[in-house]
């Protein structure tokens, strides 16, 4: 026994030796995983033909496809670089075989005072939907007023930098200088830093059930020159875009799993001033808005519902401008939106939404059938 004990030793010693260097060796490996989706689509109008009056719009901001349709599949790596950085890639694989970046960027883990340094291709926090990817939200579309004034998300080159104030009290602080290249700027201007923001959001919790975010943001963008779609007006200007935010988020107890409600609201203000040129040309000095409300009910575990109502407010584009598609003609776009779901886990999702649409003057009924499937690892998503 006096000799089997000691050999014991040696074998338990060698296994948790060579369990803590396996750890050691994938603790940086990075984390990957495939969204997967695809969406049926029905529409009244023809989805080709989508316009907003008031709204010259950017690329891909259509309302969906007829029919069938394999919807845009996300790969995502991500890592601790070391003990100093971390590293996202998220890559969107179109149906026809392109591939574009979304996201490539470098963040800081360790620098002093609550600061946070991030570099490369990444969605501005500007807004409480920007930074969320497509598997993310709640509805098969981005609210109108994101796809009007930002393309639905707005992404670009660049460096953020943030700061996490020292309080109990959350309190987020940051500002972002960007290449311009991603609507509503263009051109890369001034030389490659065609658009700054900053933001500061805040947020806590009351009782155990409730808690809150609130948030502002703004956003300057020079053109010079940005591209509409269809490609018939070209714009080269400024805009200035305000923005705010309200979310409230409420489960008994703290414990989601059964119930869970989340309302949620943004309002946008936008002003453009520059010149629009190709089809007509003018000067434009335009002052616009619109806002989004929604709230999203899981009744029980698995099953959620949602309501949304969208609208947005043209501005007068003046009379050099006047029967172009910067002329809103008197009309107001709106849009009530029904949505249905059903999550067997965190990585499965089917949804049903209904789209009674008034963005064009002509209104449109709107029905999708959904399906999100996440392959492999996947971390938890944000507030």
């Amino acid at each position: 026994m006096r000799h089997v004990l000691p050999r014991l030793a040696a074998v338990v010693l060698a296994l948790a030796s060579a369990a803590l260097s396996a750890a050691d060796d994938n603790a940086f490996n990075p984390a990957i995983s495939l969204i997967l989706s695809g969406t049926y689509g029905r529409f009244e109008q023809d989805p080709a033909d989508y316009t907003i009056p008031g709204f010259a719009l950017g690329e891909e901001t259509e309302p969906g496809v007829e029919g069938l349709s394999l919807g845009e599949s996300e790969l995502v790596m991500s890592a601790n670089v070391d003990a100093q950085f971390f590293g996202r890639f998220t890559a969107a694989l179109a149906p026809d075989g392109g591939l574009s970046v979304e996201e490539a960027f470098l963040r800081t883990l360790a620098l002093p005072a609550g600061l946070t340094l991030q570099a490369g291709r990444f969605y501005s926090e500007l807004g409480y939907l920007n930074s969320r990817h497509v598997h993310q939200w709640d509805f098969v579309d981005q609210p109108l007023v994101y796809r009007a004034f930002l393309a639905n998300q707005y992404g670009d080159d660049g460096v953020q930098l943030s700061w996490l104030a020292p309080t109990d009290h959350y309190l987020l602080l940051g500002t972002e200088l960007l290449r311009g290249d991603g609507y509503p700027a263009g051109g890369a201007a001034r030389q490659g830093a065609g658009s700054e923001t900053v933001f500061v959001t805040t947020g806590g919790d009351i009782g155990v059930s409730h808690s809150w975010q609130a948030g502002l943001g703004y956003l300057y963008a020079r053109a010079d020159p940005r591209d509409t779609s269809p490609p018939a007006l070209s714009f080269s200007g400024d805009t200035r875009q305000l923005s705010a935010h309200l979310v409230w988020k409420w489960a008994p107890q703290g414990n989601p799993y059964q119930h869970n409600l989340v309302l949620q609201g943004e309002y946008l203000a936008n002003r453009e001033q520059g010149v629009y040129s190709g089809d007509a040309s003018g000067s434009a000095d335009t002052r616009r808005n619109g806002w989004y409300a929604q709230g999203v009910y899981q009744f029980v575990h698995g099953w959620r519902a949602g309501l949304r109502y969208d609208h947005l407010s043209p501005g007068s584009p003046g009379a050099a401008l006047a029967g172009t598609v910067l002329d809103p003609q008197g009309h107001q776009a709106r849009r009530m939106s029904l949505m249905l779901d059903f999550s067997h886990s965190e990585f499965s999702r089917l949804r049903l939404q209904y789209n009674h649409d008034q963005s064009s003057p002509q209104a449109d009924r709107q029905w999708f059938l959904q399906y999100i499937m996440s392959l492999g690892a996947h971390g938890a998503h944000r507030f």
